[in-house]
């Protein structure tokens, strides 16, 4: 057996000095290891001396690549090609943009530790229309707003947590209280930045569905990441441009609901209830036990299915508990738990939805921003005395957002808060509403994505009490499992005094 690292990342400035030192090489392209991968199928020389040809040969790489990506269909080829974008100056409204595709890697700046400056996007739709004062007044206004709570919240929090803040360590985290809530005021334009990690050939889908997107800001980013690109890698990024199936199709549905609408005569938004199980897995319960016997046995599904379904519920969660037994905080569950769905409607707030955006191997889908739905308030705000000066900014966003609106609707959303709403599906399996629990669901998790993800996971204990009964926070984890099993795991019985004596040993 042999293992070769055959690349990894290296910083693009790096690179340019290799190249000043050494001169200009026309290898310094993750094209040639899609290439050489590409041909591993079918050539039979070791992995490594097929590399060192795509190296040596690079336009021919070029050339096989497109040939293999264009007229064969393999576009897997190009995911062996991965790129790390920095990506500065953006607003929160196109980071969601950015922040869509599933196989992909993003670090962004955080505005609930990061103190905000004044730094905003005004969208050329905004130049364009004459709204740019009244837009960056509000702006302004918002901003001035933040400034405002923040200064009183921190006075808040420092007071409401005096055994914290007696230690100066703990001073970061009540700030960090203050500033998560302080940004609830401030707009979906304000400027945001992120670090990036994504192969070929999902960049090639963003690409292409940022050319395809209706505001210029998106478009735009499309633009300039593909100028970085295209000189490095011309064969793997060939599908970018704008195409009717991206820029179409949802217009094309807006419409057809609206008729459809209309003609059911339903022309009033319902009150709105913040999470919803619209949908599930019937008997789900069942049916990951029966998965799991199937992964364990060499028995059909039907049987598996068949021998559990006249089992008591003791008999039942022995299967779940043997499952779990083993199980760590920090473990994904089996595979079995992704046989079972649960499909939620949830009404939240941008910064709630920021959060939850992350969790990607979700199925997830959004309306866009309804000041209708209304708005979260932070407790800490209504603490303070602050919550009618908060809705006070809020009243005054809402005018201008439909001032804006009347003309330029796609853009209108930038001039709304952290604090606006917008409803979202969501579908997980049990596998991924795990991991939102224990995520979550931790003393750690900011308050609003630990309400959400606690009614979430409620509503999925009502249907499935035994796929969820070991649901919960990583703080909580050890009392979870030791209320089910008598006793704590493993893990904290003996790893985590090792780790102890670790450290008293390199003190």
């Amino acid at each position: 057996m042999k293992v070769l690292l055959a690349g990894y990342n290296v910083d693009a400035q790096v690179l340019r000095q290799l190249q000043e030192q050494a001169g200009q090489r026309q290898d310094l392209t993750p094209e040639v290891l899609s290439a050489a991968y590409a041909r591993i199928s079918r050539d039979p020389r070791p992995i490594d001396e097929i590399r060192k040809d795509a190296r040596d040969e690079v336009e021919q790489s070029r050339k096989s690549n497109k040939t293999i990506i264009f007229k064969m269909g393999h576009h897997s080829v190009a995911e062996h090609a991965v790129f790390n974008l920095d990506i500065l100056g953006v607003s929160r409204l196109a980071m969601e943009e950015i922040e869509k595709f599933r196989l992909s890697s993003y670090t962004e700046k955080s505005q609930r530790y990061i103190t905000l400056d004044k730094g905003f996007v005004i969208p050329e739709e905004i130049k364009e229309t004459g709204f740019q004062d009244i837009f960056t007044g509000m702006v302004c206004k918002q901003n001035e707003a933040y400034v405002n709570l923040f200064e009183k919240l921190k006075i808040h929090v420092f007071k409401k947590h005096k055994e914290l803040a007696g230690n100066s360590k703990n001073h970061n985290l009540l700030l960090g209280w203050a500033k998560e809530d302080a940004r609830y005021i401030t707009s979906l334009s304000t400027e945001s930045q992120v670090g990036q990690t994504i192969n070929a050939r999902s960049l090639e889908l963003s690409l292409r569905r940022f050319a395809s997107h209706p505001l210029t800001e998106v478009r735009r980013l499309g633009e300039l990441i593909y100028e970085q690109i295209v000189e490095i890698a011309p064969s793997i990024i060939l599908f970018y441009q704008a195409n009717d199936f991206d820029s179409k199709t949802y217009p094309q549905l807006k419409e057809l609901a609206e008729e459809i609408i209309a003609e059911s005569g339903i022309y009033i938004l319902p009150p709105h209830q913040e999470v919803q199980l619209v949908e599930f897995t019937s008997g789900g319960d069942i049916v990951v036990a029966a998965s799991l016997l199937h992964a364990s046995t060499s028995f059909p599904y039907q049987q598996c299915l068949d021998s559990v379904r006249n089992l008591s519920q003791e008999n039942l969660m022995r299967i779940f508990k043997t499952a779990w037994s083993n199980l760590q905080f920090y473990d994904s569950l089996p595979r079995e738990f992704e046989y079972v769905n649960l499909t939620f409607n949830i009404v939240l707030s941008a910064a709630c939805f920021g959060q939850l955006k992350r969790h990607r191997m979700a199925t997830l889908t959004s309306q866009p921003y309804n000041p209708q739905l209304g708005i979260t308030v932070p407790e800490a705000i209504k603490e303070i005395g602050m919550e009618e000066y908060f809705r006070e900014i809020v009243e005054k966003t809402n005018e201008v957002y439909n001032v804006i609106y009347k003309e330029v609707p796609l853009a209108a959303p930038y001039i709304l808060t952290n604090a606006h709403r917008r409803q979202v599906l969501m579908r997980v399996n049990a596998r991924e509403l795990y991991h939102i629990s224990r995520l979550r669901q931790d003393s750690h998790a900011q308050w609003d994505i630990q309400r959400i993800s606690q009614v979430m996971v409620s509503e999925a204990k009502r249907v499935m009490p035994l796929t969820f009964a070991l649901t919960g926070g990583k703080d909580k984890y050890n009392q979870i499992y030791q209320n089910i099993y008598g006793k704590l795991p493993k893990v904290t019985q003996t790893v985590l005094p090792a780790a102890r004596n670790i450290k008293k040993k390199n003190k």
